[in-house]
């Protein structure tokens, strides 16, 4: 097995290599910082010619919050388009043979659904709010489909939900969001803040994948391709679901922060509910276990306090 991770000092990116390493998976993680950009074809072509690699982790994205994502939502499609296209012509022309397993996150599913079920993830228009990443991952899914029906490229693709856990962003604009509130938890504790500003309403349903969780289903599917299958996305799902104001409750009571939540509803929910079928994940990964969320989030914590200040 020689594995290629795209993305590797990303959040997701980061926690997958950990993983690897855990495994005993010898791997080559590129990403921007270190030179690799697959906005270019040629260069992309020339890094994989180098490693010939039989399988690909594509956890290369331009992400951020539901704001980040907004106001810079022709920046994010159009440097997800480019990096898409770059990294198939490239694996086209290079390894066409090698194996590619792309995360794609859950807003791009349809605005109205309610259960996220993987035969109706096409069927309906995006949340606006989402528009320029969602799109970019049904996008990063056709591409896939197209690439392999000329040249016979394989890949699978992991629907995840909102992701949490260490080495994501300290920047609340381009972490993900449970990540920005434990990261906004952390600061105020240790800077003494009286109030405490919280996006949004509080009113928006989510489920939670601790990325470690999610590096460790990687892990699963590169050593059992074969029981996900390339026909269609599979939900990495717990089919549970829990609002933001609950969530954070959850958060607060574990720092015991004594000061005044102060909820913006100038800044978007986004969707009103994103809870993912586990029908498909169940039949998959029958004996997966996922880690407990207050053991995640107690993790998270202790990696941004590991990181503060900033």
């Amino acid at each position: 097995m020689q594995v290629v991770l795209f993305g590797a000092s990303g959040f997701a990116g980061h926690n997958v290599a950990d993983a690897l390493r855990q495994y005993g998976v010898a791997f080559v993680g590129a990403s921007l910082s270190t030179g690799v950009d697959l906005r270019d074809p040629a260069g992309t072509a020339a890094f994989l010619a180098r490693h010939r690699p039989t399988h690909i982790i594509n956890c290369a994205a331009h992400v951020g919050s539901l704001n980040y994502v907004t106001d810079q939502a022709a920046t994010v499609i159009v440097d997800n388009a480019r990096m898409i296209m770059g990294m198939y012509e490239a694996v086209a022309e290079v390894c066409p043979e090698a194996l590619v397993i792309n995360p794609i996150a859950n807003c791009a599913y349809p605005a109205a659904s309610d259960i996220f079920q993987e035969d109706e993830w096409l069927n309906g228009h995006l949340h606006r709010s989402v528009l320029s990443y969602g799109a970019s991952r049904r996008l990063l899914w056709a591409v896939a489909e197209c690439f392999q029906i000329q040249y016979g490229v394989r890949s699978i693709h992991l629907l995840t939900p909102n992701m949490y856990g260490p080495y994501d962003s300290t920047d609340p604009d381009k972490a993900h969001a449970l990540n920005a509130l434990i990261s906004k938890f952390v600061k105020a504790r240790n800077t003494g803040q009286a109030e405490l500003d919280i996006w949004g309403t509080g009113a928006a349903i989510r489920e939670w994948l601790f990325a470690p969780d999610f590096a460790r289903l990687v892990w699963e599917v590169l050593q059992h391709p074969d029981r996900v299958g390339l026909e269609e996305p599979t939900n990495l799902a717990q089919h549970e679901g829990i609002s933001v104001k609950e969530l954070v409750a959850v958060i607060q009571a574990i720092f015991n922060y004594q000061g005044k939540l102060v909820w913006d509803s100038t800044k978007t929910d986004g969707a009103p509910k994103k809870v993912m079928s586990d029908v498909k994940f169940r039949q998959v990964f029958p004996d997966f276990e996922f880690t407990p969320f207050t053991q995640g989030i107690a993790t998270t914590i202790a990696y941004y306090e590991s990181v503060y200040p900033y």
